[in-house]
């Protein structure tokens, strides 16, 4: 009987830390063996990473390290093929991503915690309130379901184990909206209400805000 089973080396550290991250953002929390064992390899993973035109961002403060492609001209003659494709999001996804981003910044201002748990009706009450209303209810917050589940599906919010109605916000979230962008949210939410209800005045705070 042939021995080429009981032979076969076992993966490598850079291995293991490239196929994780082909895969998807890698957290500290969750794989917490492999998070340092990609820390030791971390030069290599950059360079193997960089021949497909992708860079490796790691934030060790945060502990979450993800792909994403480098900054290039895509229609120079010269431009690799997107190895990680944009994803098209709908209006009611990247505001909850906003909102969330927004609590996120909220937490850390007020330095009790740093894991954001939401329950699903806390999510719920924060979106209904810039989506259209609606005379069915079931079906809004089927709605809301819905964007809860896709912001899900791109790694941004995880839900608790054993908990179907409660979630952790992934800081990973912080990478994808920046400070600047979240600056400008309050106005961006205000001028997207006064579109929304025609009496709150063009370009004033929606009721209950600061003007």
């Amino acid at each position: 009987m042939s021995n080429t089973a009981l032979d076969v080396e076992p993966p490598s550290d850079l291995s293991l830390a490239l196929i994780h991250l082909f895969k998807g953002p890698l957290y500290r929390d969750s794989h917490e063996k492999l998070w340092h064992q990609m820390l030791r390899v971390r030069a290599a993973v950059s360079d193997h990473v960089a021949v497909l035109g992708l860079q490796l961002e790691v934030d060790e403060t945060e502990g979450y390290a993800y792909l994403r492609s480098r900054p290039t001209v895509e229609d120079a003659d010269d431009a690799l093929p997107r190895l990680v494709a944009r994803r098209s999001l709908s209006f009611p996804v990247s505001l909850l991503l906003a909102l969330l981003r927004k609590r996120l910044a909220e937490l850390d201002a007020a330095g009790t915690d740093t894991r954001l748990v939401l329950t699903r009706d806390q999510i719920v009450e924060m979106l209904r309130v810039f989506l259209p209303e609606s005379s069915n209810e079931a079906k809004l917050v089927d709605s809301i379901d819905a964007h809860i589940a896709k912001v899900i599906d791109l790694g941004f919010l995880r839900r608790m184990r054993g908990e179907d109605d409660l979630f952790e916000v992934r800081r990973i979230l912080k990478a994808y909206v920046d400070g600047q962008w979240l600056g400008e949210l309050d106005r961006r939410l205000a001028e997207y209400l006064a579109e929304l209800d025609p009496q709150v005045e063009a370009g004033g705070a929606p009721e209950g805000g600061e003007p």
